[in-house]
């Protein structure tokens, strides 16, 4: 008996290859994310840690003040750019979840049509044996040579 190949089966790898590269790519944001935080976290530290010296000139507090302003914008800047990064990974893990759908999907009407001729190959396959197993039967009920209609059973 011949094998149906699965119609589905180039959508198949296609669905595959997608969700490959959706998978790639969730990782390589979730790794950008974790990036992004870490370095919000250094500044926010290095910031927590910064200490103006008790006696400073005018000019140079202001100086200073100016400075430790511009290092807390930059930490909030980073802070922002980490929620964001870290919400584009979850938009791309999203993404990558629903190429995984479809592919599962695909792959259990793919698992269907291969039961399918699994069970068609199983009945030709049963058929072919009672086929067997009748002829066999019938060829040994014949007549025995008194013509009495009875085969021999001994």
């Amino acid at each position: 008996m011949k094998r149906a190949a699965f119609r589905l089966q180039p959508v198949l790898e296609l669905r595959r290859s997608e969700e490959r590269a959706a998978a790639a790519a969730a990782a390589v944001a979730a790794n950008a994310a974790g990036e992004a935080a870490r370095r919000a976290t250094e500044q926010e530290a290095a910031l927590a840690g910064a200490v103006l010296p008790p006696s400073l000139p005018a000019g140079s507090f202001v100086a200073a003040m100016v400075l430790l302003r511009t290092a807390a914008t930059d930490a909030a800047d980073a802070r922002a750019l980490a929620t964001a990064q870290a919400e584009q990974a979850e938009a791309v893990r999203a993404e990558w979840t629903a190429a995984a759908r479809r592919t599962k999907g695909l792959e259990r009407l793919a698992e269907r049509h291969r039961l399918a001729q699994q069970h068609a190959a199983d009945a030709a396959e049963e058929r072919a044996t009672d086929d067997l197993v009748t002829g066999r039967a019938s060829r040994g009920r014949g007549t025995d040579d008194t013509g009495t209609g009875t085969a021999w059973t001994g």
